[in-house]
């Protein structure tokens, strides 16, 4: 995952930091607005943006991966469709309100690119559609057509920061990630906050590139970056209906080196997935959960998935709690359904760097209780405090570090590892999701 600890005294050093990494690659512009609407399913105001995704020049290089959830939204089915045209020079990402099972979804869907795709000269099918929001609810089609010009004139080369800060919702802020092969670049940015566990592919992530990688490669390599990174995360163990990971190339740099690509493509789905967690809703600590020594990959990760869903452990981590027992039963939990038999005899686990559970007991002490309490309070984001006229708030928006929760769990019973990352469970969260709609 993240493979630095950066660390920022305020937001204006995060958004300065952030507009390094959001450099636009060559061959495309981004551009952002924002409008008024209300919603045909209430009687009050809301406020949706609409952001483009274009390139220079159509491409045939692009890939894409979507949520495997059985009920998915209007442009995820579009953009499924999409992956069969020969070429894409657009997406189309609005907020607010997520498109999913609405009447009349996909041709609502259909109708913005169209627009999009007039206003850019291009064909309906060259453009891409996403949505992230309130589930079920009709979209705004008029307005957001009204507003396709402003977002058009909006659209501009450079940097991607106005756009990865128009894509989020509940978002504490935006996220943005680069990588470097040669004189290229892969530049992503991503919303994520909540309905959080990937299965792919309200989590978008859009990664652009100017490096030249054909589109058979894209296909190839971004399924594996995806799964090693988005599907290893889990804020609250739900799957949106609107998931979607989407890669371009420009070509516009020669890159011969697939292996260096791949690599950059990780560092950047790696990166921005541990975003994705740290900014989530509510979240005061990120779990990094590594598994070893156990008999396949998928085992070793659904064991660390058992772990960071735990309600248990991730109310115990909100409150700074070295509650390891509760970590032991969900390891035990997962063993007892999925291999009942394994042998768990040589079982070791590691909290913040201490031994607290090895040869079939726990080894605590009140030294090692202090010890692995401090690493909790170390790692956490901000601390809870009162609500605000009965509203839960986060003191700052934005990430003052990129410390983790670190667990390590060795079975000694295979060859396989994964690492997955999770957050805590707050006040907060249960605050921001029993009013989301409000």
């Amino acid at each position: 995952m993240a493979s630095t600890n950066l660390t920022f005294s305020s937001r204006a050093a995060h958004r300065e930091w952030l507009a390094t990494q959001a450099v636009l690659p060559r061959g495309f512009r981004a551009g952002t607005t924002r409008f008024e609407f209300t919603p045909a399913e209430v009687g009050k105001k809301a406020a949706m943006n609409l952001t483009l995704l274009a390139l220079d020049r159509p491409t045939a290089d692009f890939a894409a991966v979507f949520t495997r959830n059985a009920f998915p939204g209007a442009p995820v089915l579009v953009g499924r469709r999409r992956l069969a045209e020969p070429t894409l020079g657009a997406v189309v990402v609005n907020t607010k309100i997520s498109n999913v099972r609405a009447p009349d979804g996909e041709n609502t869907a259909e109708r913005l690119c169209a627009a999009v795709a007039g206003a850019l000269g291009m064909a309906p099918g060259q453009v891409l559609p996403s949505s992230t929001g309130i589930i079920g609810w009709r979209i705004p089609i008029e307005a957001m057509l009204a507003a396709v010009p402003a977002a058009v004139a909006a659209l501009a080369g450079g940097s991607l920061l106005d756009a990865a800060s128009g894509i989020v919702t509940t978002d504490l802020y935006p996220k943005a990630r680069r990588a470097t092969v040669g004189q290229g670049s892969i530049v992503g940015i991503a919303k994520g906050a909540g309905m959080i566990e990937p299965n792919m592919a309200t989590m978008l992530v859009y990664l652009l590139s100017d490096l030249a990688m054909p589109r058979a490669a894209l296909r190839r390599l971004l399924p594996t970056a995806v799964d090693g990174s988005f599907n290893c995360i889990s804020v609250d163990s739900d799957t949106s209906t609107s998931d979607t990971v989407v890669l371009l190339s420009s070509g516009a740099v020669p890159c011969a080196d697939e292996a260096a690509f791949a690599r950059a493509l990780a560092t950047v789905c790696g990166d921005l997935a541990e975003d994705v967690v740290r900014n989530g809703e509510g979240v005061h600590h990120v779990l990094r959960v590594a598994v070893n020594g156990a008999p396949s990959e998928p085992f070793a990760r659904g064991l660390g998935k058992s772990v960071i869903n735990s309600p248990l452990c991730k109310t115990a981590t909100a409150g700074n709690d070295a509650n390891v027992g509760r970590i032991l039963a969900a390891i035990g939990k997962y063993l007892g359904v999925h291999a009942p038999d394994l042998d768990t005899s040589g079982t070791r686990i590691m909290l913040g760097g201490k031994i607290v559970f090895e040869k079939g007991s726990f080894q605590l002490s009140p030294e090692t209780e202090a010890e692995v309490a401090a690493h909790l309070k170390q790692a956490e984001v901000y601390a809870s405090r009162a609500p605000q006229d009965g509203v839960f708030r986060p003191p700052i928006d934005y990430p003052p570090h990129e410390r983790c929760v670190e667990l390590a769990i060795d079975l000694a019973s295979g060859p396989a590892s994964a690492t997955v990352l999770g957050a805590d469970l707050t006040h907060e969260y249960i605050s921001e999701n029993a009013d989301y709609r409000s």
